[in-house]
């Protein structure tokens, strides 16, 4: 028996034979010697499966959850409570095991699930048009500069801001060296976007709200540059300050994508999650996934189809513009799930309550001696402060107490290698806070290197 698969001795022959193959040299002739690896690969015997087990215990382990330590990370991924309602839902198996609903005469809550949150999802970005969606936060950022590309195929440039989650950027920059684009990034100035000049060989200006270091960006004034050339404006943005901010289609975004983790989606150390996709009904034929729609059928009963579907697999190849899979609706229908449970009021309150914390533990944070604000532009769930001290010392020696205090920039920013990114959540409380100013000053007080005197 093979070391990977049950295939048999007696199983290889039977399927050279169906080829015409005599062996398994044979088979791969074509491939060069120097290519081949010319011995087993180096791994270690199989494992019984008790073996298996406990190796893999072992591994869980030495991982540490947020219910492990009080956690102030963010950066894109949101520590928000799920409420049990969301499970007893999405693991019904109508929704568990569908797969895509070719045939909507079987598929109609399927279908109707997907509407319900198409329909959430333009009303938080105030955009006419949602998909059904596509995979996180970062692919989505990819396939809108890929929408901009198809809209003005002349256009080979975005303007990236440098305050867009550095995943999306990597993301976008590998994307659009496939399909012949440049990126072009734009600073950040007091933690705000300063624009390049533009012109008409920009495709599209890519901008985040708020931005990665928590900064709220004034989105009209960004989407009225890339207008002014031509250009489409994509917004990224985080789903849950939209119940407080201006949504991006009123302040003429084209385009708004996002991670839609922190919508009934948990951590679960890193996912899976969903990407939600809007935008304006002039770019509807160029979005990427399915589209589903309502209509009446002969007896004029209210029923859902699929109105557009533009993966591969349904039209011709060279026209596709997405590959999305099946499974991402059950993570969409999580997030619908969890909007309806929150309600028009609820998330609203949610969105306060995150800025009412945010504003207090920034406020203590500031009074602590070496730690400073790294920029002074409002905020809702997150924000960064420089800290005058080795920050990976310190972050560890609040670690050994509890407290994971945020996500230090350094990680993507060069020229914050001072920085923390602190992210509240209705998780945590006043109380989470007060405990994460006092171990945090006391680490910094630990790990301060004393400033000789003349410097």
């Amino acid at each position: 028996m093979s070391r990977y698969t049950s295939a048999t001795e007696a199983d290889v022959s039977d399927m050279l034979a169906a080829i015409g193959v005599g062996s398994i040299e044979e088979l791969f002739a074509d491939i060069p010697e120097s290519l081949r690896l010319g011995r087993s690969l180096a791994l270690d015997a199989g494992r019984s499966e008790l073996e298996v087990y406990e190796e893999l215990r072992a591994l869980a382990a030495r991982n540490t959850s947020t219910e492990d330590e009080i956690s102030f990370l963010g950066a894109g991924m949101y520590d928000h409570y799920v409420p049990a309602l969301i499970d007893s839902i999405v693991l019904r198996s109508e929704f568990l095991t569908p797969y895509t609903p070719y045939q909507p005469e079987i598929s109609q809550g399927g279908l109707q699930a997907m509407f319900e949150y198409q329909t959430a999802i333009s009303e938080l970005t105030g955009l006419p048009v949602s998909n059904a969606s596509v995979y996180e936060g970062p692919s989505a950022v990819g396939a809108a500069g890929y929408v901009a590309k198809l809209a003005a195929p002349e256009r080979a440039r975005f303007v990236v801001s440098r305050g867009v989650h550095p995943h999306s950027r990597e993301t976008l920059a590998t994307l659009a060296r496939g399909y012949g684009m440049e990126v072009v990034e734009a600073p950040l100035a007091d933690g705000l976007t300063v624009l390049p000049s533009l012109d008409d060989g920009v495709s599209a200006v890519v901008v985040q709200q708020p931005n990665f270091v928590g900064a709220v960006e004034d989105l009209p004034a960004l989407a009225s540059a890339g207008q002014a050339v031509g250009a489409l404006t994509i917004c990224a943005c985080d789903p849950l300050p939209l119940a407080l901010l201006r949504p991006p289609g009123e302040c003429g975004a084209d385009i708004a994508v996002g991670e839609g983790q922190t919508l009934g989606n948990r951590l679960d150390f890193g996912g899976p999650s969903f990407g939600f996709f809007a935008a304006t009904q002039d770019l509807m034929r160029r979005m990427p996934g399915r589209i589903a729609g309502e209509t009446r059928d002969l007896d004029g009963k209210r029923g859902f189809v699929l109105t557009l579907q533009t993966r591969e697999q349904h039209i011709r190849r060279e026209r596709a513009t997405s590959n999305i899979c099946t499974a991402q609706a059950l993570n969409a229908l999580a997030g619908v799930i969890y909007l309806s449970w929150l309600g028009r009021r609820g998330i609203v309150e949610l969105a306060e309550l995150m800025l009412q914390r945010t504003a207090y533990a920034r406020e203590r944070l500031a009074a602590v001696p070496g730690i400073a604000l790294l920029h002074e532009q409002p905020v809702v769930r997150e924000f960064a402060v420089r800290v005058q001290a080795p920050l990976h010392r310190v972050i560890a020696r609040c670690r050994e107490q509890g407290v994971n205090p945020g996500y230090p920039l350094s990680t993507d920013y060069s020229e914050f290698s001072d920085g923390l990114l602190v992210a509240i959540t209705e998780q945590r409380t006043r109380s989470d806070i007060d405990r994460l100013v006092d171990v945090l000053s006391a680490a910094v007080a630990a790990e301060q290197v004393p400033v000789e005197a003349g410097r």
